[in-house]
């Protein structure tokens, strides 16, 4: 291993999560999940990161308890006895391995196609039912129905620690349905959860606090947001580290305890200016720990999987250059973790060359 990604395999810890090294396995849906319920197969999948040398797996997105909260039938529950007993089975599973483990509680907002299963006789949630091309498909959120979605938030983490996950990962970024909240092409509400930036970010602070209240201040919350949206690469909730702090702030004062900071390649810098990467202004303007994440060990970024393009191997030496000056704490990897479970020890014990390209089949299947 170079000696620069010393660091990378050194213990993190933070006043409510200790782990074994700072390599992180980034929630990436995978469509295994039949009615919603994990299967042994899931286990397995996650079992064999842990034993390749991953030190925290944060699972594919898994859906809160509402009927139009989920894109695809086969898209994992956080709800119901069958689900959560299939979630037991997985942190068991990654538990006994030695690892630990997150699930991403998520809800899809107005990223779900209407019309299509499940439910397709429901209309979808959102904070105005207005795309962000302007057309309006759906009616804004009431009180009543955005207080029925923070409770699902946090009764989806009150489960997770029950049935005992290493903490929880609430998903606000890529144009789901928080991050839809934050967005302002598509909230132009005009009451408390609308408005200017720091307004936008009310709803997702309710949820945030929600769950604090539910699982108690040693359990740790993970945030995980992002600039771009899949309806738009370019997008930007942020165009300045001032405009960052303010929208931060409310979510730290919630009670975030990391943040994880989705960029599409980790290696750009955020503002003109400075170096930093998002996940490292983050970490600068809170003081909290942060994951960085964004085509890792790859030459690619992610949307190019999506349009069932394989990546070549990037050099990832420039990772342990900014973990050494704290830039950030912890590296989230995506699709090198889908193509090898055994990335992280190949990395480790130096084994560059039997690193594999991506193939874009790998998502066919979970092994």
């Amino acid at each position: 291993m170079p000696r620069k990604l010393d660091k990378l395999f050194s213990p993190f810890s933070s006043p409510k999560l200790s782990l074994p090294n700072r390599l992180v396995m980034a929630p990436m849906t995978r469509f295994f999940s039949p009615d919603g319920v994990p299967g042994q197969n899931v286990a397995d999948y996650y079992r064999r990161r842990v034993e390749g040398g991953t030190g925290l797996i944060i699972t594919e997105g898994t859906v809160v308890n509402d009927p139009v909260a989920s894109p695809h039938p086969n898209v994992p529950h956080f709800y119901g006895e069958k689900a959560l007993a299939g979630w037991e089975n997985v942190v068991k599973a990654v538990h006994g391995a030695g690892g630990k483990i997150m699930p991403q509680i998520w809800h899809v907002g107005m990223a779900r196609r209407a019309n299509e299963a499940p439910n397709p006789e429901l209309p979808n949630a959102s904070p105005s039912g207005i795309l962000h091309n302007e057309k309006k498909i759906a009616e804004p959120l009431t009180e009543d129905e955005i207080g029925f979605l923070v409770k699902a938030y946090a009764d989806a983490a009150t489960a997770a620690k029950n049935i005992g996950f290493d903490g929880v990962e609430i998903h606000g970024a890529h144009g789901y349905l928080i991050d839809q909240f934050f967005w302002e092409q598509m909230n132009r509400r005009e009451d408390g959860y609308g408005g200017d930036q720091v307004k936008r970010t009310s709803f997702a602070a309710r949820i945030v606090a929600a769950i604090r209240a539910a699982t108690g201040e040693d359990y740790p919350i993970v945030f995980r947001f992002s600039q771009w949206k899949q309806q738009d690469y370019s997008a930007r909730l942020a165009e300045s580290p001032e405009e960052l702090a303010a929208f931060l702030k409310p979510l730290v004062e919630a009670g975030v305890d990391i943040f994880h900071c989705s960029t599409r390649r980790y290696w750009e810098p955020e503002f003109e200016g400075s170096p930093l990467n998002l996940a490292g202004w983050t970490k600068k303007l809170t003081g909290l720990p942060t994951i960085t994440v964004g085509s890792v060990g790859l030459s690619k970024d992610m949307m190019s999987s999506f349009k069932g393009e394989d990546s070549g191997t990037r050099s990832i030496e420039d990772l342990g250059d900014r973990l050494e000056t704290d830039e950030f704490d912890l590296v989230a990897v995506g699709r090198a973790l889908i193509q090898d479970p055994e990335w992280p020890k190949k990395v480790r014990e130096g084994r560059m060359d039997e690193l594999e390209d991506y193939s874009a089949k790998s998502l066919a299947e979970l092994v």
